[in-house]
């Protein structure tokens, strides 16, 4: 097994080079200098209209809200805790700071996505919303290849990154706070999974529009008490992470340090899945929501990004800052990682703080699994038609039971080469419609424009 996890890791190193980081963060970039800064200009309108009802004359088949919720649910999940701690174990704190950069970026790249998957989505046979880096790589490059491509790797990325990382990121939470064997844990996920995806995007919006909410708010107050706590330790947090940004990180304890590489690697690798932006499958979720038009719901998901790194991650490497956990060894003398290094940092602070960890992360961590299984199965659909749906789903139902059970290092090996892997079609995508994506914008600010002028 040791030796099957290095060529993971080996391959893993491959995917996330130099070369597609700069892809990554130079398309967010080339992004935002044609959209002059879409993402800053019109976040609080954004923000604005994600709590509003759909217009008279929309389509689709869940709220934007819901929609919305469905995109974070996907993203709101192990990536906020165990990535930011697995961030840290390895780039070191300046890993934090090379995620907020990747955030801001990653808001028009989200932006982009979702406005094409609107623009470009169509109605199954039975009655659904597809829409996605399939449709508008098919429909606006004409290239049907690449977009049998992206869903092959959507398919598999959605079982490596929406349920193997998530549930065994559950099951080993639960057997370290209540000593629950795994694959007793990974039965019941599989149980509940099945019902709610059972009954598609529409079930699966209704979820996670009461779960997101609800586990945001309980995880970020915690978190915010910590901070508010040790409000002395800030200043040095904040300080220890911009230094090591650009200069690396020293030991400490059981924490071996990184360089600037290793740290801009972590950062930018789980800033895109805490997000998922650049990866193009939580566009899906754009795609099936009611909207007049492709540039307001663009606007709705690309707060996404936002949300979920720049706010919810952020609470979690702050906590890890000023608790000093980073490079602690746990009683068998191992460096703490994973979700037990989040544990022992709100523990530490918080009575009862192993509790709100493992409620938040069983809750942000099987939010994810609904809404990936929905990328999945849309992926799937895509290739083989939607008679293959059933199939999928009861494939992604049955992986959960062994998935809770294995060796975390493999699942996140796994999941970061999808992630990877997939990108690379999708920002191909993203850059040979940028001039689509302009003229969409161009269209729908006029409108905003006509709106305001009315009020």
């Amino acid at each position: 097994m040791e030796q099957y996890n290095q060529i993971l890791s080996s391959i893993k190193d491959l995917v996330w080079s130099p070369p597609l980081l700069i892809l990554l963060i130079g398309t967010g970039i080339y992004l935002t200098i044609i959209l002059r800064g879409v993402q800053f200009r019109y976040l609080g309108y954004a923000l604005k209209q994600a709590i509003l009802p759909s217009k008279a004359d929309s389509k689709g088949d869940i709220s934007q809200f819901d929609a919305l919720m469905t995109s974070l649910a996907g993203a709101i999940g192990t990536g906020t805790i165990v990535g930011v701690t697995t961030a840290i174990m390895v780039g070191g704190m300046g890993a934090m700071f090379w995620m907020w950069v990747t955030a801001f970026f990653s808001m028009a790249t989200k932006y982009a996505e979702s406005l094409l998957a609107v623009k470009y989505r169509t109605t199954d046979r039975r009655g659904e919303m597809c829409g996605g880096p399939m449709q508008y790589i098919e429909k606006g490059l004409g290239w049907k290849w690449m977009a049998i491509l992206f869903a092959l790797l959507g398919a598999i990325a959605a079982i490596g990154t929406g349920n193997l990382v998530q549930v065994n990121a559950i099951g080993d939470t639960i057997n370290h706070v209540w000593f629950v064997d795994p694959w007793v844990t990974g039965l019941c996920l599989a149980v509940v999974t099945g019902f709610v995806i059972i009954g598609g995007v529409k079930s699966i919006g209704y979820v996670a529009g009461i779960l997101v909410p609800i586990m945001a708010l309980f995880y970020l107050v915690a978190g915010l008490i910590i901070i508010g706590l040790h409000i002395d330790k800030i200043p040095e947090a904040f300080t220890l992470i911009v230094e090591s940004a650009f200069q690396g990180q020293a030991a400490i304890g059981g924490f071996v340090g990184s360089t600037v590489m290793m740290s801009i690697q972590m950062g930018v690798s789980r800033s895109i899945f805490s997000n998922e932006a650049g990866l193009g499958i939580s566009s899906m979720a754009a795609a099936a929501a009611r909207t007049d038009c492709p540039g307001r719901q663009a606007m709705i998901t690309m707060t996404g990004a936002l949300i979920s790194t720049v706010i919810v991650c952020s609470i979690t490497g702050l906590v890890l800052a000023v608790t000093e956990v980073q490079g602690a060894l746990s009683a068998t003398g191992k460096p703490l990682a994973g979700a037990t290094m989040a544990i022992q940092a709100f523990s530490s602070t918080l009575p009862g703080g192993e509790y709100i960890v493992s409620i938040g992360l069983i809750l942000f961590a099987f939010s994810t699994v609904i809404a990936w299984a929905y990328y999945g199965e849309k992926c799937f659909e895509y290739v083989l038609g939607e008679g293959s749906v059933i199939f999928y789903r009861i494939l992604f139902t049955l992986i959960i039971i062994p998935g809770a059970a294995l060796k975390l290092e493999v699942a996140w090996h796994l999941a970061d080469i999808m992630n990877g892997l997939m990108a690379i079609p999708n920002l191909i995508a993203l850059l040979g419609l940028s001039k689509v994506i302009v003229s969409e914008t161009h269209s729908f600010l006029a409108i905003i424009k006509k709106e305001q002028e009315s009020i």
